[in-house]
């Protein structure tokens, strides 16, 4: 099957936004929420409440900065783009040097706390609770959060078409559900979250330093 919009700027997109939101879901809340409800529940009912809820952040997300394109000049995007990135970019590296080394491990005990106090309230005995208490869970955690600001970021770059972001965003949160659903307590158990923190960070980096090129022509 052909993806016209994969050539060009929307294979650069694509692939920007597949490794951008990969490397920030890695080891994050809903990674562990995820993986802590597959422990529990059936992992395919997990995994479509979890990937509803962040496909509907993502929409959101994408909805957010294009809304930001469509408000400014057209002469001021780029511009926002290049300092969007590399503001991001220096902050996320800037985490990662302050970051503890159990980090990971503190993400995963906030998310067992919350999955915890879900079923406490809760029944969760049908697979449609199942999915609704995955999607409640993940979609909560997902606003505000660091993929969420990647994604919004990400759509305020002029030349990354909205078809390609979304292909490239619902690729990368679609395989780390999958891994976090399939084998996410053996790759829990190795994930450095400083070390994807600082991944993250050279790449928007990278990202803004191209928006900034972009933008001077």
């Amino acid at each position: 099957m052909a993806f016209p919009f994969l050539t060009g700027h929307g294979a650069a997109a694509f692939g920007s936004s597949f490794t951008a939101i990969t490397l920030a879901e890695l080891g994050d809340k809903t990674f562990f929420m995820a993986l802590i409800l597959a422990t529990r529940h059936r992992a395919r009912w997990v995994f479509i409440g979890s990937f509803a809820a962040l496909t509907a952040v993502t929409l959101i997300s994408l909805g957010m900065g294009y809304g930001l394109r469509e408000l400014l000049p057209a002469s001021v995007v780029p511009w926002l783009a290049a300092a969007l990135f590399l503001g991001f970019g220096i902050k996320l590296l800037i985490d990662a040097q302050a970051m503890a080394p159990g980090a990971a491990a503190a993400e995963a005990g906030d998310a067992e706390e919350a999955v915890e106090a879900a079923e406490r309230r809760y029944r969760i005995t049908t697979p449609l609770a199942v999915i609704w208490e995955s999607f409640a869970l993940v979609f909560i955690a997902e606003l505000g959060d660091r993929t969420q600001f990647a994604t919004i970021f990400l759509a305020t770059a002029p030349s990354f078409p909205f078809g390609a972001l979304l292909a490239g965003t619902l690729g990368g949160h679609a395989l780390v559900t999958g891994l976090a659903v399939g084998a996410g307590k053996w790759i829990g158990q190795k994930i450095s979250e400083q070390m994807l923190y600082r991944l993250s960070g050279g790449l928007f980096l990278a990202f803004g330093l191209f928006a900034l090129q972009q933008a001077m022509r």
